[in-house]
């Protein structure tokens, strides 16, 4: 790898510094380095010829940076300036080595599934316009406060309703995210499938749903109890570009044509990963 993109979260402590690091090091190594701007209103999308993204932050840096460089196929790799990082794998005193590694040619390159969503008719959105995620599509209810009923439908026919605060559809990769939080199970990352977790139902019974990466999943808006028109919108990844959607409406999700590129340097297991992780809360 010769030309690398360094995208840095500056809210962290250190990154300046450590971005300076980096780019001192690479250059050294006679490596070509562009570093991204600190702003930039169409996301931080990577030059032509990179070939690698360096990502210094947490999860949500690397969400950002998955979304933004979606349409290049360009590996990712991140150093964890953040809490948990489950996606920046390299911790901030290891980079040193880590990227020895990677201009040894010493490391894997993982693909990860990602989906895709569109809804019809959104307002301010054009008809059909899909968004990508890595990690989760999150639906939820916006506005008053209230329980919404979620028709879910799947290859076109009719699963369940669920009258909850909302619906996660999540990758193996967002697992470990929302979903967790929400009481899903965890999934190996490299695996295919696709989680459906209710949140807060109002029912003593509901589990995760495990679906196929074939599937395709549609959710419909319901009216709330006293037949009132009610408001969600569906998140992707946390990001800003939110689908708004009210009663009647639908949402189409399903698995992208696009993966994300993670460079593993170290090789470790997931188990390995989760397990210290796990043990670090």
């Amino acid at each position: 790898m010769d030309h690398f993109y360094i995208i840095a979260n500056r809210n962290k402590q250190s990154a300046e510094a450590l971005q300076q690091e980096i780019c001192d090091f690479l250059k050294a190594a006679g490596k070509t380095v562009t570093v991204a701007a600190e702003k930039a209103e169409s996301g931080h999308i990577a030059p032509a010829g990179c070939e690698c993204i360096l990502v210094l932050g947490g999860d949500g840096t690397m969400l950002n940076a998955a979304d933004d460089n979606a349409q290049g196929q360009i590996p990712l790799l991140g150093i964890n300036l953040g809490t948990m990082g489950y996606l920046a794998e390299i911790e901030k005193d290891a980079w040193r080595d880590a990227l020895t590694r990677l201009l040894d040619d010493n490391f894997e390159i993982e693909e990860r599934m990602m989906l895709m969503g569109y809804a019809e008719d959104c307002p301010g959105r054009r008809t059909r316009i899909a968004l990508q995620a890595l990690n989760d599509v999150a639906i939820t209810r916006s506005g008053q406060l209230r329980v919404v009923p979620y028709d879910v439908y799947v290859n076109g026919r009719f699963l369940n309703r669920y009258e909850a605060d909302g619906i996660i559809l999540s990758t193996p990769t967002g697992s470990t995210g929302y979903n967790l939080s929400a009481g899903g199970p965890i999934a190996e990352p490299q695996s295919k499938l696709i989680l459906l977790t209710p949140i807060c139902p109002h029912t003593l019974n509901t589990r995760t749903i495990i679906l196929s990466p074939e599937d395709r999943i549609e959710i419909e808006i319901g009216r709330a109890r006293d037949g009132a028109e009610v408001s969600v919108e569906a998140d992707f990844d946390g990001s800003d570009h939110a689908l708004s959607m009210k009663s009647g409406q639908r949402i189409t999700v399903q698995a992208s044509p696009m993966t994300t590129k993670i460079i593993r340097i170290y090789r470790q297991s997931f188990l390995e990963t989760l397990h210290r992780k796990m043990s670090a809360r």
